[in-house]
């Protein structure tokens, strides 16, 4: 599935999307290069070269590979305007919490907490200076909808990320930076389909069981399927545009109602 998107509708922006090289983030970096933005993306290996896009190889779970990238994206880019943090995951066994060593519980909060903090305390200073920018955080409903089977760590994770961005909005609203974040559901990404295989590998069955094991703990999706990523990464664009200029703070839930609660 494609978004259209107005070409001219982030021209002249730098756009850093963390997590650009597949699934999600793949997805976000289309959707802004179809605005007409400059995007800047990082990843651990190297990936097949993206038109249009600099990419820089680098391990965002790591201090080293945090300050590699933002030096990238102001040598290369001229500094950055949008930040739209997309990385994160799940690579922990399925087995409940008792499954989860200090390793497992550490990689979770490198991936899906640290490496966000630490783009944003090099990036966010020079958008301060030029009184103007937007950042857009990616965690997920099991915040408050966790799978006890397999992703006990990731959900604690995101869930600190939403208090993270909760508190960060507060300081930077009033200095010109807007942060808003995205809490998707269930997409059908490369990692969901991984995701299954460990479900399976743990439990035994086919992966339409482990499938079914999500849909249970989740309590089903009620419009019938995952999100589409293009579906996720329009969000994010809308919500790094102009038209967004008074969204600031806020959550947006993209869950196809999975969540039961309002």
């Amino acid at each position: 599935m494609t978004v259209k998107a107005d070409p001219t509708e982030f021209a002249g922006k730098r756009v850093l999307v963390s997590g650009g090289t597949k699934g999600l983030g793949r997805a976000t970096v289309d959707r802004f290069l179809a605005g007409g933005a400059r995007v800047l993306t990082a990843a651990r290996g190297t990936p097949d070269p993206i038109d249009g896009v600099v990419f820089v190889q680098a391990d965002l779970t790591t201090a080293e590979g945090a300050r590699i990238v933002a030096e990238a994206a102001v040598e290369r880019l001229g500094g950055i305007d949008i930040l739209a943090h997309v990385i994160g995951g799940s690579s922990t066994p399925g087995g409940g919490f008792l499954a989860l060593t200090d390793d497992h519980w550490l990689a979770e909060l490198n991936l899906n907490l640290l490496a966000t903090v630490r783009l944003d305390r090099l990036l966010i200073p020079q958008m301060i200076e030029r009184g103007g920018g937007a950042v857009v955080h990616v965690t997920s409903i099991q915040s408050v909808l966790p799978l006890p089977e397999a992703t006990t760590a990731y959900a604690a994770a995101k869930a600190a990320l939403r208090t993270y961005s909760k508190s960060v909005s507060k300081e930077l609203g009033p200095k010109g930076v807007r942060v808003n974040v995205v809490s998707p559901g269930w997409i059908m990404t490369e990692s969901s389909a991984d995701l299954l295989k460990r479900l399976q590998a743990a439990n035994g069955g086919t992966i339409e069981e482990a499938r079914q094991v999500v849909l249970d703990s989740l309590g089903g999706i009620p419009i019938g399927r995952p999100a589409d990523p293009h579906e996720v990464a329009d969000l994010i664009a809308y919500l790094s545009s102009d038209r967004a200029a008074a969204i600031h703070g806020a959550e947006f839930v993209i869950d196809g109602g999975t969540v039961p609660t309002v």
